[in-house]
C-alpha cells in the first residue's frame, strides 16, 4: 500500500505538432482490431494535429503482452523518459495492467511529468502514478474513444479545448450518448457506434449535503476491487481530501456486485472520508437497472454507514459509454448540490 501522500506534479498541456506516444500496457487490440486502432490514430494526427510515436509492445499480440508484463512497463517508462514526447495514451483497456506497477521506474516518471490518459484497465497505472504524485487523466483510449469521437463533434470539441487549450471549468452532461461500438470484426463497421441516444441525459443527484470540494481519484470499480490491498492501494488517510469516481465496464457488473465493493470500502473507512462520490452511467443498463444502482448505493453509503452528508451523483459521462469526458486524478472538483454544478477549482496542466 502506498504510505506517503506527495504533491501533485502537473504536466504542461499539449499543443498542436506534439508527439504522442501510443503505448498497450494492457491488452493487446491493436493487433487484433489494427483497423479501429488506425482510426483512433487518424483521429490524433488530422484532428488534433498530433504525430505520433509507436513503441515495442504497441501492436504486440495478446499472448506475447500477457507474457512480457516487463515489456510493457519498459515501454512506459521509456515513453516517460523520451524528451521528444509531450503525452501518452493508452491503445485500449484490458484485465492485468496491475501486473506492471512493480517494474516502473517511479522517480524517472516524476523527474519527466506528461500527460498519460486512457480508462478501464488504465485505472491501476493512472490511479498508482497519482499516488505518487502526478496527476493522470482518465478519458478515452485510442480504440475506446477517439476512434469514434467524430461521431460526437461535442465531445470532440471539449477533447481539443482540454487538451490544447487547458481550459475546463465545469464538468456538463452531454447531449447525445451510446451504449457501445458496432463488431469491431466486420471492418465495414469502422467507425460506427450503436444507436445514438437522447435520453437519459444529465447528473442524477441522489444524495445533497453541504458544497464539497476534493481531489479526484479512482475509475472502474471492477480494476478498482482487483487492485484492493496491493502496492497501489492507498493508505486510509489519503481519502481525507478526495472525491471517489467510479464507474462500471461492458463486463456489466449487477447493482449487488457494486455493493458488495462498496461496502468493502465502507468498512475500511473510506467512505467516512471522502469528500464526494461520482458514479459514471452504467454500460449495457436498462433505466430500471440503473435506478436499482442508484438505490443500492443509497442503502450501503448511506444506510449502512450514515453517510448521510456525501454529495453522491450518478450518471455522469466519464465511463464505459461514449462519449466521456476527461477527468484528471489529483486535480480538485467542487460539488455544488445547490446550484447542481460540478466544477474544477485550479487548473489541470501547469
Amino acid at each position: 500500500m502506498q504510505t506517503k501522500e506527495q504533491s501533485n506534479i502537473k504536466p504542461r498541456r499539449l499543443k498542436t505538432g506534439d508527439t504522442i506516444a501510443v503505448l498497450s500496457p494492457s491488452w493487446g487490440g491493436a493487433f487484433l482490431f489494427p483497423h479501429i486502432f488506425e482510426d483512433g490514430i487518424d483521429v490524433l494526427k488530422n484532428d488534433f494535429g498530433f504525430k505520433i510515436k509507436e513503441f515495442p509492445t504497441t501492436r504486440m499480440s495478446p499472448k506475447e503482452l500477457h507474457e512480457n508484463p516487463q515489456k510493457r512497463a519498459e515501454d512506459l517508462n521509456d515513453a516517460f523518459k523520451d524528451e521528444s514526447i509531450s503525452g501518452i495514451i493508452c491503445s485500449i483497456g484490458g484485465d492485468d495492467s496491475i501486473r506492471i506497477l512493480k517494474y516502473l521506474d517511479i522517480e524517472a516518471i516524476k523527474n519527466n511529468p506528461k500527460l498519460i490518459m486512457g480508462y478501464s484497465d488504465s485505472t491501476t497505472i493512472l490511479c498508482y502514478l497519482n499516488l505518487h504524485g502526478l496527476v493522470t487523466y482518465y478519458g478515452s483510449s485510442i480504440m475506446g474513444g477517439f476512434s469514434y469521437i467524430r461521431c460526437f463533434p461535442e465531445a470532440l470539441a471539449e477533447y481539443k479545448e482540454v487538451l490544447l487549450s487547458g481550459h475546463c471549468n465545469e464538468i456538463k452532461p452531454f447531449t447525445e450518448w451510446t451504449d457501445g461500438y458496432k463488431n469491431w470484426g466486420e471492418i465495414g463497421n469502422r467507425g460506427k457506434v450503436n444507436e445514438i441516444r437522447k435520453d437519459d441525459i444529465g447528473h442524477r443527484w441522489i444524495n445533497r449535503g453541504k458544497i464539497s470540494s476534493g481531489q479526484l481519484w479512482g475509475g472502474c470499480i471492477e480494476v478498482l476491487d482487483m487492485m484492493n490491498g496491493t502496492l497501489a492501494w492507498p493508505e486510509i488517510e489519503f481519502w481525507d481530501s478526495r472525491i471517489l469516481m467510479i464507474e462500471t465496464s461492458e463486463g456489466k457488473p449487477t447493482p449487488r456486485q457494486i455493493g458488495f465493493i462498496l461496502r468493502n470500502f465502507g468498512v475500511q473507512g473510506i467512505l467516512a472520508r471522502i469528500k464526494g462520490l461520482i458514479v459514471a452511467k452504467a454500460r449495457s443498463y436498462s433505466q430500471e437497472e440503473k435506478t436499482e444502482l442508484d438505490q443500492v448505493i443509497i442503502k450501503i453509503v448511506i444506510g449502512e454507514f450514515m453517510c448521510n452528508e456525501l454529495n453522491i451523483l450518478t450518471n455522469v459521462d466519464f465511463g464505459h459509454t461514449d462519449p466521456r469526458h476527461i477527468l484528471p486524478l489529483g486535480i480538485s472538483l467542487e460539488l455544488n448540490p445547490t446550484t447542481d454544478r460540478i466544477t474544477f477549482v485550479e487548473s489541470l496542466f501547469s
